[in-house]
C-alpha cells in the first residue's frame, strides 16, 4: 500500500474557512472515487505534541493508493487537472511525499 502524504499551509491570502469548505465538497470526494485510491483524509493540524511551538504545517492530507498507475491515470485526467488547479489557488508550496509501509 501507498500513501501520499502532503503537507502545506495555506497561501497567505487563501481564506481557511473557504478551503475547508472546499476541500469538503470538492476535494475529498472526487479524490476518494478516483481508481486506485481506498482513502483520502485532509486534516487540519492542531499543533505540536508537548510544544507550545507553531507546527511547521496547518494541513496535512493522507491519500492511501493501491494501484498507483490507475491513479497516476486518473489524477491526469481533465476533471482532477481542475481539482488541482484550484487546489494551487488555496495551497502554498505543497509538499507531496509518497511512502510505503514497512508491514
Amino acid at each position: 500500500m501507498t500513501t501520499i502524504v502532503v503537507l502545506f499551509n495555506l497561501l497567505p491570502e487563501a481564506d481557511p474557512d473557504a478551503y475547508e469548505s472546499w476541500a469538503k465538497n470538492v476535494d475529498m470526494p472526487n479524490v476518494r472515487r478516483l481508481p486506485g485510491c481506498t482513502d483520502f483524509r485532509v486534516l487540519k493540524v492542531a499543533g505540536l505534541l508537548g510544544s507550545d511551538a507553531a507546527a511547521p504545517y496547518a494541513y496535512s492530507e493522507l491519500i492511501e493508493v493501491d494501484d498507483m498507475s490507475a491513479f497516476g491515470e486518473a489524477v491526469g485526467t481533465e476533471a482532477m487537472q481542475e481539482v488541482a488547479a484550484q487546489f494551487q489557488q488555496f495551497a502554498d508550496n505543497p509538499v507531496f511525499m509518497v511512502s510505503e509501509s514497512l508491514d
